[in-house]
């Protein structure tokens, strides 16, 4: 698979150099104030290219590391909730031997109607 990405990204630099070589000539871009600024068409098309891609990528990358820390957060938390389970499934409540023992229910008398035996 890696000799399949090498043969893929050294075509696309060749095209890239066809390219270039084929379209090298000045394109004039008229600015602000009267301004003319000659520049090569390959570089024009760079340029433009980088100031379209460039907010797209720092973006993915701003939510990728924004998911990112997001999932840590729920793992740290699962961690902890795992170990505290852990913790209350090995090691029952002990009994503290000083605390007096909760009293024994009383049974309560009930009426017995007159002429019942």
């Amino acid at each position: 698979m890696q000799f399949l990405k090498i043969l893929f990204w050294c075509l696309l630099v060749f095209v890239a150099a066809v390219f270039t070589f084929g379209n090298w000539t000045t394109v004039s871009i008229q600015l602000f104030g009267g301004l003319v600024a000659e520049v090569n068409l390959p570089l024009l098309l760079v340029a433009t290219f980088l100031l379209g891609f460039l907010p797209t990528l720092i973006y993915q990358h701003l939510v990728r590391w924004r998911l990112r820390q997001r999932l840590s957060i729920a793992e740290r938390a699962l961690e902890t909730e795992r170990t505290i389970n852990a913790s209350r499934a090995t090691d029952p409540m002990p009994i503290e031997e000083d605390e007096p023992a909760p009293p024994a229910p009383v049974a309560v008398p009930s009426a017995v109607p007159p002429g019942v035996a």
